[in-house]
């Protein structure tokens, strides 16, 4: 077959050998004859006898352009002429015998062709069975591959299917306003609805102004359903629900026919005869402006009726009214619900949103006045309508405007919800990641600051070791180990606080025990001053700030015993900034020292002085090694000679 028929439906040479022989022939014949016909086109013998240099053909015959007025010039046979006359195609008679076989070729080219053909379908027909199931299988092809373009075009979706009579369309949108007449996309987008007809109830009555969108949103309901029920996605919400109804019925239009003598009246009562006699339990209804096209009364009468009449059958009903009566029907009967689209009374532009719950008013004295009927005649309309009906009418107005404004104000407060919870997580996301951010970088700060504490305790042990093996040195081993002592606890300061147990002590007393959740331990309490507290944890002196501490809740004390420990003999009630150390051995004046600098930092102080006399200068040599590697002590020096001179040793502390 396909040697045979090419892609665009032609009988290809390869169909069988005698018609690629037939058209060989054919093509060098025409190649001839086209050759002898522009030999006489460029004969300067009869170059004025033609009107133009080209060949064409004439019923299948090759012919050439002659002047009317050089008719006889040149033999031949005339086939036609121009409209004006001027112009003569003629058929020289040099070429009239191999115009002669070229269309006998032409003739046995088309025989063998239609030879060909029978042979195909022959072959065709003896394989009709598997070609027609391949057509099914191509039609179903086609159809798939055509809703899956559809619901990626239209955003078509899968609703849940429910097991009874449920129509709950959220969000639905017809397909005919997505979409122009060739398949292209609307520029302006399409308004979705809300089509619910619940488990709760059977009958759905829309209302509203003319052009609101109600027959559009009967046809949407309508056209979803049965899309649906063939298998198509459609274009809604996901969480969308849809009964699988068994018959589908719809009333819209006119009915209106003088054939058969039919008035609007009387089409729209045949069409729900039809569907009376058929709905049932089953079924969607569709029934558009119920009750019109006779007196309001006997219509809405009517259209009531109707639907008692479905509802008794179980059937499920979307219909639309202007009729009050058919509104208050569906106000009052359980089972059945009011719905109304939105119209804009001051653009006089439909919105094309359905608002459940409360019927829709037609306003039409509102239309008439916005396009600029005469006042004195809608005055005089009002005139016509009974009390009661103008404060029906008036009364539906007013819900309608106030509904408006309260769901302009759900929409409002919706968006600022939104907002928040936007703004919140926002705040909640970033404060997670600037507390990962802290972590990583005390984490990356604590590792370094424990390795730098690592290779000191190497390099001092390395020290120590070198220097007890040379000479014992009291002082050299008292200032190291000051050293090692103050760079531990720098680290345990900077170390990350575990997560808090206690509270942040807002005052403290002497002798009261907290905890210090940096070091994991309990202290007590030897000194306070303002916003810091001097404790003393394992024997070791610690200033902390309050806020770095843990109360206990109640509050722990150990008594005053511990508090008589803390005082030394350096220690007074009254801080003085003279140290004296004469006559003190090495190790002793350390301790001394390091105690002095501590309570002289509690008390704020900027200046000291030490005193370590003379001597043979070791004591002094120790005091100051000491100071020079404590990280309080910005600077110091000799005292001027009025005040003890290199006997006494002058120390500034840092601020």
């Amino acid at each position: 077959m396909r040697e045979s028929i090419g892609a665009r439906g032609e009988v290809l040479d390869s169909a069988s050998p005698e018609l690629g022989d037939l058209r060989r022939q054919t093509l060098v014949l025409r190649s001839r004859i086209r050759r002898a016909l522009e030999d006489l086109l460029v004969s300067e013998r009869l170059a004025a006898a033609f009107q133009d240099r080209i060949i064409t053909e004439r019923g299948g015959r090759y012919v050439v352009p002659l002047r009317a007025d050089h008719r006889g010039q040149v033999k031949g046979f005339i086939h036609d002429e121009s409209a004006s006359g001027q112009t003569l195609y003629l058929e020289p008679v040099a070429v009239l015998e191999r115009n002669n076989e070229l269309q006998a070729l032409q003739r046995q080219e088309q025989r063998e062709v239609e030879r060909v053909l029978r042979r195909l379908s022959r072959a065709v027909r003896q394989a009709s069975a598997e070609l027609g199931e391949n057509q099914e299988v191509l039609a179903r092809l086609d159809l798939l591959s055509a809703a899956g373009q559809f619901a990626l075009r239209s955003g078509g979706v899968a609703p849940q299917l429910a097991e009874g009579p449920v129509v709950e369309l959220r969000q639905a949108r017809h397909p005919l306003l997505l979409f122009t007449g060739d398949g292209s996309p609307r520029d302006r987008p399409a308004v979705p609805v809300d089509l619910l007809l619940g488990e709760d109830s059977d009958t759905l009555v829309i209302s509203g102004p003319n052009t609101g969108g109600k027959t559009v949103a009967l046809k949407t309901a309508g056209l979803l359903v049965l899309m649906v029920r063939s298998g198509l996605p459609v274009p809604c919400r996901p969480d969308s629900r849809v009964g699988l109804f068994g018959k589908v019925f719809a009333d819209i239009g006119d009915e209106q026919s003088i054939e058969e003598d039919l008035s609007t009246f009387s089409g729209h009562l045949t069409r729900i005869g039809q569907i009376l006699e058929q709905a049932d339990g089953d079924s969607l209804v569709l029934l558009d402006e119920a009750g019109t096209g006779t007196d309001p009364a006997e219509g809405g009468a009517l259209a009531m009726a109707v639907l008692d009449s479905l509802r008794d059958r179980g059937a499920r009903t979307i219909v639309t009214t202007h009729l009050n009566l058919v509104k208050g029907y569906a106000q009052i009967e359980t089972g059945v619900e009011n719905a109304a689209v939105e119209f804009d009374e001051q653009t006089l532009a439909p919105t094309y949103r359905l608002h459940y719950g409360i019927p829709g008013a037609s306003s039409a004295f509102t239309i008439a006045r916005r396009l600029g009927l005469p006042e004195d005649v809608l005055e005089r309309a009002g005139g016509y309508l009974r009390d009661e009906e103008r404060e029906g009418l008036n009364l539906l107005e007013r819900l309608n405007r106030l509904r408006k404004e309260l769901e302009q104000d759900r929409v409002e407060a919706a968006e600022l919800r939104r907002r928040a919870h936007q703004e919140r997580e926002r705040r909640k996301a970033l404060l997670t990641e600037l507390e990962e951010k802290k972590r990583g970088i005390l984490e990356k700060a604590t590792r370094r600051g424990e390795q730098m504490v690592r290779e000191t305790e190497g390099r001092l042990k390395t020290l120590l070791k070198e220097a007890g093996a040379a000479a014992p040195d009291t002082a050299a081993k008292a200032r190291i180990g000051g050293e090692f002592r103050d760079v531990r606890e720098d680290l345990a300061r900077r170390r990350p606080a575990p997560p808090r147990r206690g509270l942040v002590p807002k005052e403290v007393a002497v002798g009261e025990i907290l905890r210090v959740p940096a070091l994991g331990a309990e202290a007590e309490v030897a000194r306070v001053q303002g916003k810091e507290a001097e404790l003393l944890v394992q024997g070791k002196k610690l200033r902390l700030l309050l806020a770095d501490l843990e109360q206990f809740s109640p509050r722990r004390f150990r008594g005053k015993a511990p508090a008589s420990r803390v005082r030394s003999a350096v220690t007074r009630d009254v801080f003085n900034p003279r140290l004296m150390l004469v006559g003190q051995r090495a190790e002793d004046a350390l301790l001394l020292l390091d105690r002095f600098l501590d309570d002289a930092l509690l008390q704020g102080q900027e200046q000291l002085e030490v005193v370590h006399g003379a001597g043979e200068g070791i004591l002094r040599r120790v005091v100051r090694d000491y100071l020079g590697g404590h990280r309080a002590v910005k600077a110091f020096h000799a005292a001027d000679l009025a005040h003890g001179g290199n006997n006494v040793t002058v120390v500034e502390l840092r601020g």
